[in-house]
């Protein structure tokens, strides 16, 4: 709770039971998977999560706060014209006490098909009750080319449980599974199993597969496991669901690979992504959903 002694007084009055964190943050998890529609494209997912804890909270009634922040996300192609952009405003869940340690995050997915090629994703967010501190903006680039007609895997996306089949239909479910995403990959106190998803394309018909997952630090911590695969249908994906113990691990940042393997032990396809383990903060209970 801040008090600024020297505003004038109706800015006083405007701010008052307002609560103010540190700068917005904004985590933006990008994943690419090939569609079944003819030609070279690609499905890509935009995963947007906002900490609560960077908004500004604004008291609505007694014992009432709420935060509020707009998110502009775009694809943009290399002269710079938006191949997808769209604004959404997101509305943390209402809290009754400001000084909880952790306040818990709003996120937002997005799917956008797109031709094979080199973009640039672009993510801003606005505090809408904090306008005076400048945007927090993310940009990373994306390039859309999966090998044509050879064995070839998806990004990863981490998981903060198991993935678990449904019949459902939603954002939130790829290849008849619901998948419960975390964000930047980090997996906090508590966390005693990495999950995750993939999927892999062009699966060789009629050999028999296996996976290998290795996942390392920097400072070298390591664990390997192996896995079946099932066979795809012809011209389908292959959903691949995955986990790891975390248990032996000590916290860190480290690098996922996922290995499609033939009977020789050949490496036919492979993709590694990073994720980061801490063991001081537990993590919040779960990101809600846009309203």
């Amino acid at each position: 709770m801040r008090v600024r002694l020297l505003l004038p007084l109706f800015l006083m009055l405007l701010l008052a039971g307002a609560a103010s964190a540190a700068a917005p943050q904004l985590v933006l998890d990008v994943a690419r998977f090939r569609t079944l529609a003819a030609g070279n494209t690609y499905e890509v997912e935009l995963y947007a999560t906002v900490p609560g804890n960077g908004l500004t909270y604004i008291k609505r009634a007694p014992g009432s706060y709420q935060a509020a922040a707009v998110l502009t996300l775009q694809i943009l192609k290399p002269d710079g014209k938006p191949a997808y952009s769209e604004v959404i405003t997101l509305k943390p869940p209402v809290l009754s006490d400001t000084t909880i340690a952790i306040k818990n995050p709003q996120s937002f997915l997005k799917r956008i098909t797109l031709p094979a090629g080199q973009y640039a994703v672009r993510g801003e967010l606005r505090d809408l009750y904090r306008k005076s501190t400048a945007p927090t903006q993310v940009v990373q680039p994306l390039v859309l080319d999966f090998p044509a007609n050879a064995p070839a895997l998806s990004d990863i996306v981490f998981l903060t449980k198991a993935a678990s089949q449904t019949t459902g239909q939603s954002n939130f479910i790829r290849g008849n599974h619901l998948l419960s995403r975390t964000p930047n990959g980090a997996y906090a106190r508590g966390a005693e199993q990495l999950y995750f998803y993939l999927e892999m394309y062009q699966a060789p018909a009629g050999q028999p597969l296996k996976l290998h997952y290795h996942i390392e630090s920097e400072e070298g911590a390591a664990a390997d496991a192996d896995a079946r695969i099932d066979q795809a249908k012809s011209g389908r994906p292959t959903p691949v669901v995955g986990e790891l113990p975390l248990g032996p691990l000590p916290p860190g940042d480290y690098s996922l690979t996922v290995e499609v393997r033939n009977a020789a032990g050949k490496v036919l396809a492979t993709r590694t992504a990073k994720l980061s383990r801490g063991t001081q903060d537990y993590a919040p209970e779960g990101a809600s959903l846009p309203r």
